[in-house]
């Protein structure tokens, strides 16, 4: 049997096997995506499905803990288009060192979030770096799994963050974890406007 054979009932059963899978998927709802790990690309997934979903004119939300209010190129793109964002105002929690001042504007942004949770007209929301604020304490554990399970029914949301909590894990409907193979930081190479943020 020639090789260009083989390759076509490879082709073929693998066709079969997806197009089986394709039709035993009968559920319609929205998912709850996690992207957690040490490696870059968390939030780039994010955006990267949030700029999909306003692609197919779905509407989009966005909540940011710690990202802070510098530029940020994901929001310059999306909000024009009828995204909104709501942003934890003190950024990277590390440079602020005040745990008062970082659960409070934690629980503020949090509103925002529990918000868009409930909103009917939202198709997706992310919830970025928020793993953060729970493994920190900022907010409740039992709080945001309630209000991740009582979204609409065809809401979908993107949880990101390094150290995912292990309930998240588990409700969740896709988990990717970003493993770290190489990083041009670790080098002494300065973070790039437009690449890593």
């Amino acid at each position: 049997m020639a090789a260009d054979d083989r390759h076509q009932q490879r082709q073929q059963r693998l066709k079969e096997q997806v197009d089986a899978r394709i039709v035993a998927a009968s559920e319609t709802r929205g998912i709850l995506l996690v992207f957690t790990g040490n490696g870059k690309g968390k939030t780039t997934a994010a955006f990267g499905t949030a700029t999909r979903a306003v692609g197919h004119q779905k509407k989009v939300g966005v909540i940011q803990f710690i990202k802070g209010e510098w530029p940020n190129g994901e929001r310059n793109l999306l909000e024009p288009h009828g995204v909104e964002f709501q942003v934890m105002a003190t950024g990277f929690t590390w440079e602020t060192q005040d745990r008062a001042a970082d659960t409070e504007a934690c629980l503020a942004v949090w509103q925002h979030a529990r918000r868009m949770l409930q909103d009917p007209t939202l198709d997706l929301v992310i919830l970025d770096e928020i793993t953060y604020m729970l493994s920190f304490g900022y907010l409740p554990l039992a709080e945001v799994i309630a209000a991740l399970r009582q979204r609409p029914a065809h809401q979908s949301v993107v949880i990101t963050g390094r150290g995912c909590h292990r309930d998240i894990l588990e409700l969740a409907d896709t988990v990717s974890e970003m493993r770290p193979v190489k990083h041009a930081f670790d080098a002494g190479i300065q973070a790039q406007q437009g690449i890593d943020w």
